[in-house]
């Protein structure tokens, strides 16, 4: 009997053996197949803000590399969810696509108590492509052209001193949370349906201050119609070479939205490598890197799928801290 049984094992064996190679021989034809139709990348935010033109920029160069044409496709609303839960319900083909980042994958799980997905366990990181700081700036009408000096201002005025934000629980609101706190000071917040809106009332004067990314308030700066007293990025940017970061500014404040690329959970892995392969050659154009630096605002990173996984889960335990210190609810 002793024959016999050693038999079947080895023939178990053989057969695993046998089937694990088939398997990666179907992983290697579909990688080699992929793509044979279009690929759609989908926005969940309206055009024309940084999500859409990297989605655009990286998939001109994407069509092509690949020969296949990518669709981008904005389906913008309520935050980031619809767009980002159509993409997690998608057939997981590697067909459908999306850019993400910090408010779909970082900051929306802690901020509110229900999502229709799970930004970890319901799609596959693919490529972090950028981070790009917020920078803390005043109307000039505002008595602080510093950022301890802006702290003594809030100080004296207590509760007073207004900031602006695209949303509560956007990366701007949250930045000036993190500000007040590490500052011990409080001010009054103003929530806007969006970026655009919020940095009008800053320049229109209703509004004292604004952490807005840095390719959105670059230009108003540069042309004095704002000032720029700190960057939360934890290193100066070059577009602003003089700007101290919050933390050599005296407060520690350190927040930069970030954009990746992510896939419905169940992609093949085959696939999702030659997704982050053509990605990231697309990320090493001139041309792309010159378009997506914003002027020297943003840091291009690039890496590899698990380096996205990773950085996204120590953005989730940072930002649940500070939805939770702060007291931030979904509008």
């Amino acid at each position: 009997m002793k024959p016999l049984s050693s038999m079947r094992r080895i023939g178990a064996l053989l057969w695993f053996a046998l089937a694990a190679l088939l398997q990666l021989a179907c992983a290697a034809a579909l990688a080699q197949a992929y793509p044979s139709r279009p690929i759609k990348v989908v926005v969940p935010y309206p055009p024309g803000g940084y999500y859409d033109t990297m989605a655009r920029v990286v998939g001109q160069k994407m069509t092509e590399s690949l020969g296949q044409q990518v669709v981008i496709e904005n389906r913008a609303g309520a935050n980031g969810i619809l767009g980002t839960e159509f993409t997690a319900k998608s057939a997981p083909d590697g067909y459908t696509i999306m850019t993400g980042g910090i408010g779909p994958h970082g900051i929306n799980p802690s901020l509110y108590a229900k999502l229709p997905y799970d930004a970890e366990r319901d799609f596959a990181p693919i490529i972090l492509v950028a981070t790009q700081p917020n920078i803390l700036v005043v109307h000039p009408s505002v008595a602080a052209s510093s950022v301890r000096e802006l702290v003594a201002l809030a100080q004296s005025m207590s509760g007073r001193v207004s900031f602006g934000s695209a949303g509560a629980g956007s990366s701007q609101h949250l930045s000036a949370a993190m500000f007040a706190s590490a500052a011990g000071i409080r001010m009054n917040h103003v929530p806007f349906k969006g970026g655009p809106p919020a940095i009008a009332a800053l320049l229109g004067g209703h509004v004292d201050l604004f952490f807005g990314t840095a390719s959105d308030v670059l230009n108003h700066i540069r042309s004095g119609k704002l000032r720029a007293l700190g960057v939360t990025g934890a290193r100066r940017i070059p577009a602003l070479p003089d700007l101290p970061t919050m933390t050599e500014a005296g407060v520690s404040v350190e927040a930069s939205p970030w954009f990746g690329y992510f896939a419905p959970a169940g992609v093949p892995p085959a696939i999702i490598a030659r997704l982050n392969a053509e990605i990231g050659k697309a990320l090493g154009a001139p041309e792309v890197r010159e378009r997506l630096t914003a002027q020297g605002t943003t840091e291009i990173v690039g890496g590899t799928p698990e380096h996205l996984a990773a950085f996204m889960r120590s953005e989730l335990l940072k930002w649940s801290r500070v939805v939770k210190e702060s007291g931030a609810k979904a509008d």
